[in-house]
């Protein structure tokens, strides 16, 4: 069971980031879109983070995090989106949709990791 959801469509960046929460101690499930990340989340009740790519194919991830919000109905999750993007209304959009943070690629994890594992426990 894991802690963590990583959802990106770029293999490199999704590689990259679940190498490094693994190797700082955590349990990470790959997905490879917002719809991918969605079943993993049905299945997967032990997730307790979520850390998504904005723009991806099937699914993007603040359609996702609306799904986890209203079709899942799981407040208890956290969501962080991991993106190139920075607009405002994006970021209007994702607090709307309960995002806990937003993060601007590249990803520094040394920077983000305490704040994770923290969200991995409340």
């Amino acid at each position: 069971m894991a802690q963590v959801l990583m959802v990106d469509d770029s293999s490199t960046v999704r590689n990259e980031v679940c190498d490094f929460l693994k190797s700082n101690g955590l349990t990470v499930t790959p997905a490879i879109d917002g719809k991918d990340g969605l079943d993993k989340l049905r299945a997967d009740p032990a997730i307790r983070l979520v850390i998504s790519d904005v723009n991806m194919p099937n699914m993007d991830g603040l359609t996702m995090a609306e799904k986890i919000r209203g079709e899942l109905k799981n407040a208890a999750v956290h969501v962080i989106m991991l993106t190139t993007e920075n607009s405002p209304a994006m970021k209007e959009r994702g607090k709307a949709a309960g995002i806990k943070g937003w993060i601007v690629k590249p990803f520094n994890g040394g920077a983000v990791l305490a704040t994770l594992k923290k969200l991995v426990t409340a």
